[in-house]
C-alpha cells in the first residue's frame, strides 16, 4: 500500500518524537520534488495561453484573408464587367460609324414656288452649283473677260537714263 503525501504529511504532525524515519524522510522529500511547482504551472499556464493566442490570431489573420480574397475577387469581377462594357460600347461605335460612311442622303426638297417636290437634296446642290457655274461662264463670256489672265500681269522694264541732250538729268 503507497502512502500518500497527506498520509506522510499526517504522521509528521503527529508528533512522533523520534521523527520520521530515514524511508520516510526520503518518501516524502520524494513526493515533493515530483510535485508541480508553482513556478512550472506558470510557466505551463503562460505557454498553454501563448499557443492560445497564437491560434487565435491564426484564425483572425486566415478569415481577414478570405475577406481580402472575397474582395479581390469582387472587384475583378466588377472590372472585368468595365471592360466588356467598354468593348462592347466601342464595338457599337465602330460599326456605326462604318456604317455610316455609307449612308446616302436622299430627303427630297421642296421647291417653295411651286410647291412641287423636285429629287433629292444632294441633286438640287449639284443642278444650283451648275446652274450658277454655267450662269457665271455665260456673264464673263459677254463682258469679254474669259481670254484675260486671272492675274493681272504688267510688262516691266529697267529703268533707263535720260536720252535728253544737256538737260542735266543724264546721271
Amino acid at each position: 500500500m503507497a502512502l500518500e503525501m497527506n498520509d506522510l504529511l499526517a504522521l509528521k504532525s503527529m508528533g512522533k518524537e523520534d521523527g520520521m524515519s530515514a524511508y520516510e524522510q526520503f518518501k516524502v522529500g520524494h513526493m515533493q520534488s515530483r510535485r508541480a511547482s508553482g513556478t512550472a504551472i506558470a510557466g505551463l499556464a503562460v505557454g498553454i495561453g501563448a499557443a492560445v493566442a497564437a491560434i487565435g490570431a491564426g484564425a483572425w489573420a486566415g478569415s481577414r484573408a478570405q475577406n481580402a480574397k472575397e474582395v479581390a475577387i469582387a472587384k475583378n469581377d466588377g472590372l472585368k464587367d468595365l471592360v466588356t462594357t467598354l468593348a462592347t460600347t466601342l464595338a457599337a461605335e465602330r460599326a456605326e460609324r462604318i456604317n455610316g460612311d455609307q449612308f446616302t442622303f436622299t430627303q427630297t426638297q421642296t421647291d417653295t414656288q411651286s410647291g412641287s417636290q423636285q429629287g433629292s437634296i444632294a441633286n438640287q446642290i449639284e443642278n444650283n452649283a451648275v446652274a450658277q457655274a454655267t450662269q457665271t461662264l455665260l456673264t464673263q463670256a459677254m463682258l469679254g473677260n474669259l481670254s484675260e489672265n486671272a492675274h493681272k500681269v504688267q510688262i516691266y522694264s529697267a529703268p533707263q537714263p535720260c536720252g535728253c541732250p544737256g538737260c542735266g538729268c543724264n546721271g
